[in-house]
């Protein structure tokens, strides 16, 4: 381990845009208690505004899909030999590594022989689906840090060290957004409809959702002509956002600023948004859902095959039931997404029985001893440091 520096250097990875935000309050979270230490690694915006200078540009690392990974694997394991290669050089005290876990996991094999403590925040998911995969993680890391609080028990039934550290939605502040000055800042009436759409934050998943949310809009215009759609982007998609929607029948509001986009969230009455994290932000900040998703058919199958769960919306997952519609696949079309956006703003019912649902599934994803997320995660590897020293 490189001493030249008494002071901590961690390296730290995320490779797309929720990862991004996760390291940015890890870092936070560590230097609050260590104000000395030192980052390197490869992060997105978030990250570099809390002082990393990232190794190459995240967005590298941004894709997703069986099939759609296939034309990317020469540049990923490019990119996978240039982070081992910095990693070597540079000796830090610890590696972490933040979901991603087709680049993250390899590269934490990869460095395996330099015995430097490696850390994986974000637990894979192989408890949907492959979950034979499990065998291959035993030696992969010193502790897993999980974000769901039924992975903890999952994980360290297969002998793997496991914490659970709550799930970072929490601390997002999706749920105090200010529905007038979103309306006000884009000159909106108050009866006028705002949809939130979130068709992804990568840059292989935008071309399948968004044209079919520009189809589903021409249909609700004609029960809704006063619809105004909202778009929270990422930088990585942002452009491919603008260009997607050039000729939609109704140009929506792209947002990219964090206080924005939560404003949005306050002020609209409904979302259709992708699966993933973003559901448990619609969830925090009460906007009644519909989720949705499409992939290459080929991935669509093979995934069909080897999940092990009975939804795929997370706010599903974690409450056991059916609350938010799943339109998938087949179901990701124009009229059926329009048909479920059109329940949420008219069956004010329907819309009530979602929040109070959300409710519970928040509650069960509060962190250890009522700490932040980002605080238990940033203990948890501060202990790991302390023990080895």
């Amino acid at each position: 381990m490189a001493q030249q520096n008494s002071s901590p250097l961690i390296w730290i990875l995320a490779g797309e845009a929720s990862g991004d935000v996760l390291g940015a309050r890890l870092m936070q979270a560590l230097r609050a208690q260590n104000p000395d230490i030192r980052f390197a690694g490869i992060g997105g915006a978030r990250m570099k505004e809390e002082g990393l200078s990232s190794l190459f540009p995240m967005r590298d690392l941004a894709v997703m899909g069986l099939v759609e990974i296939l034309p990317r694997l020469r540049a990923l394991s490019a990119r996978l030999d240039q982070a081992v290669e910095h990693i070597t050089a540079l000796q830090p005290d610890v590696v972490v590594t933040i979901d991603s876990p087709g680049f993250a996991l390899r590269l934490l094999k990869r460095i395996a022989n330099l015995g430097v403590l490696r850390v994986h925040y974000v637990a894979p998911q192989v408890w949907a689906w492959r979950q034979k995969r499990v065998r291959e993680f035993p030696g992969l890391w010193d502790e897993l840090l999980c974000l769901l609080p039924f992975e903890e028990a999952f994980f360290t039934k297969h002998g793997l060290h496991t914490r659970f550290v709550g799930h970072p939605v929490l601390q997002s502040g999706a749920q105090l957004g200010d529905a007038a000055r979103f309306r006000q800042q884009h000159g909106i009436g108050e009866n006028t409809r705002l949809l939130i759409l979130m068709p992804g934050s990568r840059r292989s998943e935008v071309p399948r959702l968004l044209p079919v949310f520009g189809r589903m809009l021409s249909l609700l215009r004609q029960t809704m002509p006063d619809l105004v759609p909202v778009i929270p982007v990422s930088a990585v998609v942002e452009q491919a956002i603008i260009q997607g929607t050039s000729d939609w029948p109704v140009r929506p509001i792209i947002v990219t600023d964090i206080q924005e986009k939560h404003d949005a969230f306050a002020a609209a009455g409904a979302a259709l948004t992708k699966s993933g994290t973003s559901t448990l932000e619609l969830a925090l900040a009460g906007v009644p859902m519909a989720v949705t998703y499409r992939v290459n058919p080929v991935t669509a199958f093979m995934a069909r095959r080897l999940i092990r769960v009975p939804h795929v919306a997370m706010v599903n997952l974690l409450a056991g039931r059916a609350v938010v519609p799943e339109l998938l696949q087949e179901k990701c079309n124009p009229r059926s997404l329009a048909q479920a956006v059109t329940i949420l703003f008219d069956k004010p019912g329907v819309a009530e029985r979602q929040k109070q649902a959300f409710k519970t599934v928040l509650d069960g994803l509060q962190g250890p001893d009522g700490r932040q997320p980002a605080e238990a995660a940033a203990d948890a590897i501060l202990e790991l440091l302390k023990n080895k020293k």
